[in-house]
């Protein structure tokens, strides 16, 4: 029996999952999977990697700066006022990895560039 193609597996298909991947919020679920499978192409990876970094950068910050401004008195309206500007600086860093795949660039953040690439071990040499 002869096995069919599987549908998904075209590079357009793959290209659409990353950009799931890096929908604000609700792409971090889609990314964590394919993160727990070790599955998909480099580039997916890449864009799992980044949305789960920027999503856990995004809330433990908002929780912090969230917690911060409920128990400092006066403070509590600047503390307020960065965490609108964290919230809004992921939205449009996700925005930004997305016109970045759409123009077929890699995915990289200047200055963050190797924090989204997974370390590579060398094989056969310890240190």
């Amino acid at each position: 029996m002869m096995k069919r193609p599987d549908p998904l597996d075209n590079p357009e298909m793959k290209r659409l999952q990353c950009f799931i991947y890096l929908i604000p919020i609700m792409g971090v679920f889609p990314a964590l999977w394919t993160l727990y499978r070790n599955e998909g192409s480099r580039d997916q990876r890449a864009a799992s990697r980044w949305a789960v970094l920027l999503t856990l950068g995004w809330i433990f910050g908002y929780i912090l700066l969230g917690a911060g401004a409920q128990s400092g008195g006066t403070s509590a309206l600047p503390l307020l006022i960065l965490s609108s500007l964290l919230t809004s600086g992921y939205f449009l860093v996700n925005i930004w990895l997305m016109v970045r795949l759409w123009q077929r660039k890699s995915l990289q953040l200047p200055r963050l560039g190797a924090l989204g690439d997974r370390p590579r071990q060398r094989k056969g040499r310890s240190r």
